[in-house]
């Protein structure tokens, strides 16, 4: 993984940071600071469930974390000049291990909410997002509504404990609703008939869209709802949290964000995963699709 070094933080303000104003900092409130224990320790623990393509996932053959959000936290981690070390999480217990301290932060694709908000400290958003369908391809005309979608004989298959599973119960509560404990297998069950429907985020439809024929996400550009991922973490780690906006906003300006987008979701929201050369010409895209997004949020 190449090394990143922000330029807006040279190591020398980093030690600053992490040396003489935090000092009194710790001595007045009896914490440490969370950037500073994590300099100090030489590793930035990352919270990630490893189950959402394309965004952070446990390649089982490589034992490695890729996706958008796998390259975005080595880049966190780079810029603080430590390494990652990922830390299991799932999302029945995100939250609950967010605020025990089992990791500094996690991003895996995780949807800024009020009720997080109110629990933890969420960062700036990163990239936009929603909710749609994905179906088979066969099927492509037929649900294009919720309320094609919210019948009783069309079967909803989702993980159990996310936004998805909850915006399925809040919205389709007369559709069939099945629950599958491992999400990066539904839309191979949704592709072999063993459901009709996955609710999920742009990203994750589009992504395997490009790695399956058979499947289709016909309200692909046009999702039920809008909104952003962010990093999440423990409140009492405010420090941490204005890093990390102030690296998110970098990451943007130098095109990092839109770069790691391009390469992991819009080609296969497009169909064009074997034609990246023909995507590189038209760089416009990603933020075409941020706009359309920010105007229906």
């Amino acid at each position: 993984m190449k090394k990143r070094m922000l330029g807006y933080l040279s190591v020398a303000a980093l030690s600053c940071m992490l040396v003489m104003p935090v000092q009194s900092a710790e001595t007045e409130s009896g914490k440490t600071p969370a950037l500073q224990t994590i300099a100090e320790r030489g590793v930035l623990k990352v919270g990630t469930a490893g189950d959402y393509q394309p965004m952070s996932y446990l390649d089982p053959e490589t034992g490695s974390y890729v996706g958008f959000d796998a390259e975005l936290a080595e880049d966190l981690a780079s810029s603080i000049g430590v390494e990652v070390e990922y830390v299991e999480t799932s999302w029945p217990t995100l939250m609950e291990d967010t605020l025990a301290g089992k990791f500094d932060l996690a991003i895996c694709g995780i949807t800024i909410t009020d009720a997080r908000k109110e629990q933890a400290l969420m960062s700036e958003g990163y990239l936009g997002n929603g909710k749609t369908v994905l179906c088979r391809e066969e099927d492509a005309d037929k649900y294009t509504s919720l309320a094609a979608i919210n019948r009783p004989e069309v079967r909803v298959m989702e993980n159990p404990g996310g936004l998805n599973e909850k915006f399925a119960r809040e919205n389709l509560p007369d559709a069939d609703l099945i629950i599958h404990d491992v999400n990066q297998e539904i839309p191979g069950l949704v592709a072999s008939k063993e459901a009709d429907v996955m609710i999920t985020e742009i990203m994750e439809a589009g992504y395997y869209v490009g790695q399956d024929e058979r499947l289709a996400a016909p309200l692909i550009h046009e999702p039920f709802t809008h909104g952003q991922l962010g990093v999440l973490m423990p409140k009492g780690s405010e420090d941490l949290l204005d890093y990390v906006n102030e690296f998110l906003e970098e990451e943007k300006k130098d095109g990092r964000i839109d770069a790691l987008a391009q390469e992991y979701i819009y080609r296969y929201v497009d169909g064009q995963a074997d034609e990246t050369e023909a995507a590189e010409t038209e760089p416009d895209e990603t933020e075409a699709f941020e706009a359309e997004t920010d105007r229906a949020a």
